[in-house]
């Protein structure tokens, strides 16, 4: 029995089948852009712990900070004795976010972890009770983050009831037969069916939808969100846990649309592949909560905040916002030619904001009908290539790319290559 499957035996034996695992491979070592698995085999990494390593595998400058505090301390809990590490990365990241006004930010471990406190300042900051969010969203496996989830399978099977006060509006796909229009139609009609304006909290959205197929909110819908809460007194909260840190081209995904959000949630590429997150808001919103009810034993970590003050110094210092926008004209244009080849398996919907990059394997060429068990395939073909890639999307049809801004023109050549060559009829 080889490595991969010898401790793929010893997981089966002692993890529930619960957590899945896209791949077969188990990962032994990691540089920039590149994996080695436990046999040694090298893989191109589309993936980035999805989407976590916009800076890529181990980069040195935030290796070289993670090795200061760890000669320092490890763990202190902000809430018994802070650390400057902790105010530092606040002061950096209320000084990037596009909200109106001073910021504060308070910081977490999982991308979840910082929703449910979004949602939990929003209820404070309004005194009401209710929030919208929208299908094809993802917020997180949490009760509360799994109801604002917009998708039932896998994430919301078996573990009913959902938490109460959640409501849904279908999230703006043209070629889904979803227009700007019959979004904002939908939300009145939530407002006289379901719950009053007036009991609304907070509308949630990520600005580029992740799990749900890496679409982009349109600029006018984001707009109109902002009107509607504005009228409302309804707070918007933009999830970046995905699209942030320069993965859209912009430091954050709502950028692309002017509108400023309240209250921004950030998470994976934060921190550089270590575990941390936050909420990034108005000041005057943040301070809603009395102390004492916002906090957690490992939030905030000092050795992730290193981290993340690493990562925001290698996103300016190297031009990574940039560098996103370069990646992705690379891609796109390789993708485009895919498109019109006859020799591959038929594609469409090529998009993406920056590196934030998506296209889906349909049935036909020239149509628009998903081919999930397609893209699983591609997926398949693509490790036996050497690419780690993974799929996404409502019905499984989409392929999202997810490679380090921090990778080299040749690298990625190499990822495309294979990419290629898993798209190609057999």
């Amino acid at each position: 029995m080889n490595a991969n499957a010898a401790l793929q035996a010893r997981r089966a034996a002692a993890v529930p089948r619960g957590v899945s695992t896209a791949t077969a491979i188990f990962a032994d070592r990691a540089e920039n852009g590149e994996l080695w698995d436990v046999e040694g085999r090298r893989f191109v990494d589309f993936a980035g712990g999805i989407a976590v390593l916009n800076t890529g595998h181990r980069h040195p400058k935030v290796m070289a900070a993670v090795g200061a505090q760890l000669e320092r301390y490890t763990h202190t809990a902000f809430q018994v004795a802070a650390y400057e590490p902790y105010v530092a990365l606040a002061e950096r990241l209320n000084a990037l976010a596009p909200v109106d006004g001073p910021a504060k930010t308070i910081l977490f471990t999982t991308g979840a972890e910082a929703v449910e406190n979004a949602v939990k300042i929003a209820r404070a900051a309004t005194g009401r009770s209710a929030v919208i969010a929208f299908t094809g969203g993802f917020h997180g496996r949490t009760m509360l983050t799994m109801a604002l989830t917009g998708k039932t399978a896998p994430y919301k099977h078996l573990f009913g009831p959902m938490p109460g006060e959640v409501y849904h509006a279908p999230f703006p796909i043209p070629h889904y037969g979803v227009s700007t229009e019959d979004s904002l139609r939908a939300l009145e009609f939530i407002f006289r069916a379901d719950v009053e304006p007036e009991r609304v909290a907070a509308i949630i959205l990520e600005p580029v939808q992740g799990e749900g197929g890496f679409h982009a909110a349109p600029p006018e819908f984001m707009r109109a969100l902002r009107d509607l809460c504005d009228r409302h007194g309804i707070l918007l909260i933009v999830d970046e846990v995905q699209s942030g840190f320069g993965r859209t081209g912009r430091m954050f995904g709502v950028e692309h649309t002017g509108v400023k959000p309240d209250l921004i949630t950030v998470a994976k590429s934060l921190a550089g592949g270590f575990p941390l997150s936050g909420v990034i808001g108005r000041a005057e919103v943040m301070d809603a909560a009395e102390p004492g009810g916002l906090g957690g034993t490992y939030a905030g970590s000092p050795v992730a905040c290193a981290a993340a003050l690493a990562v925001l110094d290698v996103i300016e210092e190297e031009g990574l916002l940039a560098r996103a926008e370069v990646l992705g004209e690379r891609t796109r244009a390789r993708l485009a030619a895919f498109e019109m080849r006859n020799d591959l398996l038929p594609i469409a919907g090529i998009r993406g904001r920056g590196s934030m990059i998506a296209f889906d394997v349909v049935a036909t060429r020239g149509g628009r009908e998903p081919a999930g068990a397609a893209a699983k395939q591609v997926t398949g073909r693509a490790l036996e290539n050497g690419l780690i890639l993974l799929s996404c999307g409502i019905h499984g049809e989409t392929i999202r790319l997810l490679y380090p801004l921090t990778m080299s023109d040749g690298l990625l050549d190499e990822g495309l290559d294979r990419l290629e060559d898993a798209l190609r009829i057999a």
